[in-house]
């Protein structure tokens, strides 16, 4: 990545792009399959425990637990350098996907194991808002 001052904005996908649109209203999205209803993340084109086809987004609690994170010192973008020292975490979702996203609103030494936590989103463009997450 190009150490450029801007933050990286995603790029939907015909898969991703109602993901994208709920982050912009403020609410995670999770694919369900109506085959086996499982839930998922990220968004595919196909379910990743029955391969089928007939995928839908729904509105998820946006509520979580950290599995695991790093703790981020040197950056490889200029546009975080004034958060570092910050937290990427793994988010285990009470709806059962884990998903990546950073860490923000407690000091690092305060992140724990199990923490639990709640999404919040950034707004990068008109178009797209990424999550991150704060304890709940």
């Amino acid at each position: 990545m190009a150490a450029t001052g801007e933050r990286p904005r995603p790029r939907p996908t015909v898969a991703s792009a109602p993901y994208w649109e709920g982050c912009r209203q403020g609410e995670l999205r999770l694919q369900r399959c109506a085959d086996c209803r499982r839930l998922q993340f990220p968004p595919r084109r196909f379910c990743s425990g029955c391969l089928g086809d007939d995928l839908a987004f729904e509105r998820a609690s946006g509520q979580g637990r950290v599995r695991s994170y790093s703790v981020v010192r040197h950056p490889l973008d200029d546009a975080f350098a004034a958060e570092a020292p910050y937290a990427v975490a793994l988010i285990a979702l009470d709806e059962g996907p884990t998903m990546m996203a950073g860490l923000r609103g407690c000091a690092i030494e305060d992140v724990r194991i199990g923490m639990r936590v709640a999404v919040e989103f950034e707004r990068r463009s008109d178009e797209i808002h990424v999550p991150y997450f704060h304890p709940a």
